[in-house]
């Protein structure tokens, strides 16, 4: 008889999203005319049609697989040279951070990634995550066996949490102990907070000085208004020798349902063999992509290239203006009422404290009842979630006005 993996019977309930889907269904159901109203502002997906020059670079690319002549069957795992020659200039070279064509790694989004990337890494690493977390960073460690099992606050044993606060602007502070991986996010999902250059200096300074790797979540980094907040961790000397990043085109270019995105990982980044040999992770991570990846597709990846055009980044600084309005609609609305606000600026997300004495899903439950719309719950983030509620900025202009009429509404 065959054998699961038992690490996923610690997974602590369901994956918060689908638990909100299941919870809509269930008022939806109960409430018929009600959920003809819904105004979604939970999940973070793109609303807006994808940039016309990235529509355009992907109709040509299909026209191109229609001839024996043009056409193109497997494409190289790691991405093709054009998209991977276009990222590392645009987004880095251009910008002063020397990141070579064959670092960039093409994938079908940094979700992905950043479970994938556990993959190269063995199983003694200590491990710290921010708290409240993208969930992904927690589940694909679970899955992996990297940790025991989950206390009553869903908390998991061997993991060493980093509690973002109030108190510290919900940009962690440098752990006390040892760690070896460490998985920062800025522009923070769920929290929208963002670091500083001497915030990300203080981390890559520790990374190096421990010998630790960072895993830097970068995908909402184009939603950075403020020129003195960095959009890489790269901007930081040093880093080249401690941080691997994953980036995505979901959230600039409205990639959510196309998907692609990329990992930067330098060349001169090592770490240790259980034997304690130094090895280049590079490789490791290139046979990865050559044996469990066949590589996203040329359409996708001609449409990506067409985000770095001059047309593409017009389009998409427009679309990331219309998320940045919806989100200071948003943010202004609720900051009107009664309620603590964090977060829409340089982010797509609003963090919100709850008023005493209502737990994070009591919150959804009564906006969803009272208002039709739907938000995130702090608690599916993490224990320091518990007590917020996070409102996402991904929607139509006429949706997050309806959201934030009603949010006036509830009475608490």
């Amino acid at each position: 008889m065959a054998y699961i993996n038992d690490h996923y019977f610690k997974l602590k309930g369901g994956y918060l999203f689908p638990e909100i889907a299941r919870r809509v269904r269930a008022f939806s159901a109960e409430h018929p005319e009600l959920a003809k109203t819904l105004v979604p502002c939970g999940i973070g997906d793109v609303t807006e049609p994808l940039p016309i020059a990235v529509i355009q670079a992907m109709h040509r690319a299909v026209d191109e697989l229609a001839h024996r002549e043009s056409f193109r069957g497997y494409g190289p795992e790691q991405g093709y040279d054009f998209l991977r020659r276009a990222i590392a200039e645009n987004d880095y070279r251009r910008n002063g951070m020397d990141i070579a064509d064959d670092e960039i790694f093409v994938s079908d989004g940094s979700k992905c990634d950043c479970g994938n990337i556990l993959d190269i890494f063995g199983d003694q690493n200590r491990i710290a995550v921010v708290d409240p977390v993208y969930p992904v960073y927690v589940d694909t460690n679970v899955m992996a066996g990297h940790t025991g099992s989950a206390d009553e606050l869903g908390n998991y044993a061997g993991l060493v949490y980093l509690p973002c606060t109030k108190a510290n602007g919900f940009v962690p502070e440098i752990p006390k102990e040892r760690v070896d991986l460490i998985y920062l996010c800025f522009p923070n999902n769920p929290t929208g907070s963002v670091a500083t250059r001497e915030q990300l200096k203080a981390w890559v300074d520790y990374a190096l000085e421990n010998e630790a790797i960072i895993l830097y979540d970068a995908a909402y980094e184009a939603y950075i208004t403020d020129p003195a907040i960095p959009h890489s961790i790269y901007a930081i000397p040093g880093a080249h020798d401690c941080a691997i990043e994953f980036r995505s085109f979901s959230k600039n270019g409205g990639f959510t349902g196309v998907r692609c995105g990329f990992t930067v990982l330098p060349k001169s980044l090592t770490a240790l063999t259980s034997k304690g040999n130094k090895k280049n992770l590079h490789p490791l991570w290139n046979r990865r992509f050559s044996t469990k990846f066949n590589g996203v597709s040329y359409p996708v990846q001609r449409g990506a290239e067409a985000i770095y055009t001059e047309t593409g980044q017009e389009q998409v600084r427009n679309l990331i203006g219309h998320y940045l309005g919806n989100a200071e609609i948003l943010a202004d609305s609720l900051c009107s009422t009664s309620l603590e606000v964090f977060g829409g600026r340089n982010a797509p997300y609003i963090w919100v404290m709850a008023p005493s004495g209502y737990s994070s899903w009591q919150v959804f439950d009564k906006i969803l009842r009272d208002i039709q719309v739907v938000i995130t719950p702090g608690t599916g983030f993490g224990a320091q979630g518990e007590g917020y509620f996070r409102v996402s900025a991904f929607n139509s202009r006429e949706n997050a006005r309806e959201a934030a009429r009603r949010f006036k509404e509830v009475r608490w």
